[in-house]
Parts: C-alpha cells; structure tokens; sequence
C-alpha cells in the first residue's frame, strides 16, 4: 500500500503544482520519484511530528495542498493537539497520512500498534476519516482527498498487502463499496482487514451462509444509509477493522444504530477487532492478528458463534 502511496504522490505532484509533501524521516527512498519530480516540494521535517503537522497548516493556509506522511500512531496520538488545532479548528485542507496502521509493525511493539487511530480522528470537528482496503483504494483515496476542501486523514498498511480489487472501482468519500453480494451476513471492513475479511467470507459460504462483504473505505463520514439497510436486510451485521473495537468502526456503526427500533432493525450485531488491551507478545503481523482472531479463521469463527448465540 505504502508503495501505491508513493507512485499515485508523484503523479499527483506531477499534475497539481500546489501539491507538497511532507515526512516524518521515514521512507526516503520511497520518495525518490517524487522528489526527482517535485524536489523543491519534499520536506524531511525530522522526528518532530508536532512541527510537522503544524508546517502542513501553514503550508495549506498559504494555498499549498499538504500531505504529511509518517508511521500512524506517531502522526496521530504524539501530535494531535496540532492537528486538533492548527488543523481541525481552522478546517485546513491537510492530507495526514498514517503508514503501518493496526498491528502492521507488531514485531516492534505497543509502541508502533496503532488500534486506536481511528477513534481520536474521528472524534476531531471537520475531520474526514478514510481507511483504504487495499492498494487500489489507496490511490484513489488519495485523489479523493486531494478533491476534498477539508482536512482529512488516511490510514494504510505498510507492504505486501493483497490487492483485492480486479479494476479500479467507483470511489467516493462517504460511500461503501459492496465486495461481494450475500443474504445471512454482512460483513462491514474497513482497512487493511479487507483481504481477510474475503477470505472470511470464503470459509463461511463453505458452512452453508450466504455472506456480503462491504469495504467501508470511509468511517467518517459512515454511510449511513448503506448500514442501516444492512441492518434491515440480514441476520447479523459484523464489522471488521485492525483497530480497537472501542470508538472505530465498529463504535460508529454502534452510535448510529443505538436508537432505532426493533422495528428498524433485524440484524443482530457484533464488532471485531483488537480487545481493549496492549500485545506484550512479539510477533510480526500475521502472528498479532491470529493472537486477536483477526485472521479468516478468527473473523469466520467469531462470526458462527454470534450467530449460535442469536438463534
């Protein structure tokens, strides 16, 4: 995903002169297309996240359309006065970008799990919230924030993601795109969840249940219409994120559904994702996810237990 990141940058560099990137000193061969492109607007604001974000203001309120790049929990929870700030309360167009988003760097410990990203960037006035699911989404991610007049913050993996996507489809902020159709399940993912969650699916169908997968790119703003016909239409609604099922995507869904009527919903509902808890234990990623179930097996075995424990 980091590298679709980097190609669609370049290209976008190449087309907007107003586009400028700006990184947390990570990725600097990543970039070597982009700065042999756009050389005079890269800037290597070092380990000084808080400065970084605050330079991306600047640069956005002098009519410049900033991208800040850095791993996700460092451009989130070490610098989110500023963007709460400098970004959020003067609705400064800044792209920020969290590379390694969930338990991407899992052999490198607590310190650089990022399982509760979502939940403060979402919680900011005016802030957009986008999770790409994989590469293809990636880059039109990017050009649909580039298009949006606001701030906006995109959460991707780190590399090596599967692509899911046979073509580039329809994207647009604020609107799921359906994967695959099904009756019983609906799967709602968000993020780099978005491979194992197709593969979930697999498993199921293979124990007789008919399951929809929705890639909901976007957490804020949630497409509410989609998820409330998801409500209506299936017997279980799970969503399923690389993140901490407290305040993702699973805690939107949750809000939005807490005062409709039995009537307005038939669909029993479950979250999945990270416990409320720190991994001690190391591991690379695909370890970290099947510790938390959040691998086929894992999403596929919690979704039949929820579905045991509603008949």
């Amino acid at each position: 995903m980091r590298n679709a990141f980097a190609a669609e940058l370049t290209a976008l560099a190449k087309e907007d002169p107003r586009v400028v990137m700006l990184s947390g000193d990570i990725g600097n061969r990543l970039f070597d297309e982009y700065k042999a492109a756009a050389g005079a607007r890269f800037f290597n604001c070092g380990v000084a996240e808080a400065n970084l974000i605050s330079m991306a203001a600047g640069l956005a309120m002098s009519g410049f359309r900033p991208i800040a790049y850095t791993i996700a929990s460092f451009i989130t929870t070490r610098c989110y006065e500023q963007i709460r700030v400098d970004v959020c309360y003067h609705e400064t167009p800044v792209i920020i970008v969290g590379v390694g988003a969930g338990l991407s760097y899992a052999s490198l410990g607590a310190t650089h799990h990022s399982c509760e990203d979502i939940a403060i960037m979402r919680a900011l006035p005016h802030m957009t919230v986008i999770c790409p699911g994989d590469a293809v989404e990636t880059r039109a991610a990017l050009r649909a924030a580039l298009a949006h007049d606001g701030p906006s913050y995109i959460r991707i993996g780190k590399k090596g993601e599967p692509v899911v996507h046979r073509s580039p489809p329809a994207f647009t902020i604020g609107k799921g795109i359906e994967m695959r159709a099904g009756l019983d399940v609906c799967l709602l993912s968000t993020g780099t969840l978005l491979p194992e969650t197709l593969a979930a699916a697999e498993l199921l169908e293979k124990q007789k249940l008919s399951v929809r997968v929705v890639s909901l790119h976007t957490v804020k703003p949630l497409d509410e219409e989609l998820v409330l016909e998801a409500f209506k239409r299936h017997r279980l609604v799970a969503t399923v994120e690389e993140h901490s099922v407290i305040g993702g995507l699973g805690g939107a869904v949750a809000e939005l559904i807490s005062e409709l009527s039995p009537q307005q919903r038939r669909a029993q509902f479950t979250r999945i994702g990270t416990p409320d808890v720190f991994l001690h234990e190391p591991g690379e990623q695909e370890f970290a996810r099947e510790h938390f179930e959040l691998d086929a097996k894992g999403i596929a075995k919690k979704i039949v237990h929820s579905l045991s424990n509603s008949d």
